[in-house]
């Protein structure tokens, strides 16, 4: 491992940990031969990510563009129709139904979930994506007023305004009536959103530049 990050020259283990979407000192605790010092197991399904990195062709800069970080998040569904995510989160493989890769550099716990269809109008467009934290990072009430990705206690998942119920909480959004009365098990805290065309810029940018980053699907609608 260490070898061919040597032989990917200067800035392969900020790659590397894009490719893997894990922190980039996870990268170094992996790379670490010296028993004194913090070390990481490297799971299996990153070895063969790993394979996939080293034996691809690098990435060549055109048009004089910077080598910008990238970061890879897991696509967790897609936001519909009175907000509501699909499919259900037991459907949702761990790795996530698609790899969106961004020319921005984002924490590893992170998640997606992307637009689809015109009810989102006009706060949300077709194909913009929402990235926000996989695990819940502070209490359920602070969250009054903010709009998040939520699961209740039925198991459906949306992208609401979280208000104050006279039983539980009332989930609010610009096109659906408020659904009352919930028991939230779960808030995604709304890290960044990418607007479609941002999106599609970012993707037709990765292409240009080729390697690694380049052979990734994403999806731009």
């Amino acid at each position: 491992m260490n070898e061919q990050l040597r032989a990917k020259g200067h800035g392969a283990k900020g790659r590397l940990a894009a490719f893997l979407n894990v922190r980039p000192d996870a990268v170094t605790r992996m790379a670490n031969t010296d028993p004194k010092k913090e070390t990481r197991e490297i799971r299996a399904h990153e070895l063969e990510l790993m394979r996939k990195f080293f034996t691809a062709a690098d990435a060549v800069a055109t048009d004089n563009e910077p080598d910008e970080p990238t970061s890879t998040v897991a696509l967790m569904g897609f936001v519909g129709a009175g907000a509501q995510i699909d499919p259900e989160f037991e459907q949702t493989p761990p790795e996530g139904l698609d790899q969106i890769t961004l020319r921005i550099p984002l924490p590893g716990d992170m998640i997606a979930f992307q637009v689809k269809g015109i009810s989102m109008l006009p706060r949300y467009d077709e194909g913009d994506v929402i990235i926000v934290w996989r695990e819940q990072k502070r209490g359920t009430d602070s969250f009054l007023g903010e709009e998040a990705a939520v699961r209740t206690r039925d198991g459906r998942r949306f992208l609401k305004t979280i208000r104050r119920g006279a039983r539980g909480y009332t989930l609010e959004s610009w096109n659906d009536h408020p659904i009352e009365d919930q028991e939230l098990e779960w808030v995604g805290e709304i890290y960044v959103t990418i607007r479609a065309n941002q999106l599609r810029r970012m993707t037709n940018q990765i292409e240009r530049q080729g390697g690694v980053q380049g052979q990734l699907k994403l999806k731009t609608a």
